[in-house]
């Protein structure tokens, strides 16, 4: 995990387990801490994530105050499918088209 240039928010790289999911949680508090209307993931480099993983990402964007969303750049097939499957009225979360 490694803030953005240029935008408010965290790139992640490689895979969001069981194993990696501290590190996943923690990027998502920090994010969930600032003070920015929108913020964004870039998960172009991210290959997976588990349901642990989208968990804690749906868990955090239904803990934001109203009106602040967080925004997915380039999320892999399996988070989508999973926010699709168990959070499809999670409007907090926003995926940006490509």
């Amino acid at each position: 995990m490694r803030p953005l240039a240029g935008r408010t928010g965290w790139r992640a790289a490689g895979e969001i387990t069981v194993i990696t999911c501290p590190a996943w949680e923690q990027a998502l508090e920090r994010l969930s801490r600032l003070d920015e209307a929108v913020c964004h993931l870039e998960l172009s480099s991210v290959s997976f994530v588990d349901v642990a993983g989208a968990s804690a990402l749906a868990a955090t964007a239904q803990e934001l105050p109203r009106g602040r969303r967080i925004v997915l750049d380039r999320p892999p097939a399996t988070l989508r499918r999973l926010l699709d499957m168990f959070w499809p009225d999670l409007t907090a979360i926003e995926v940006a088209p490509r």
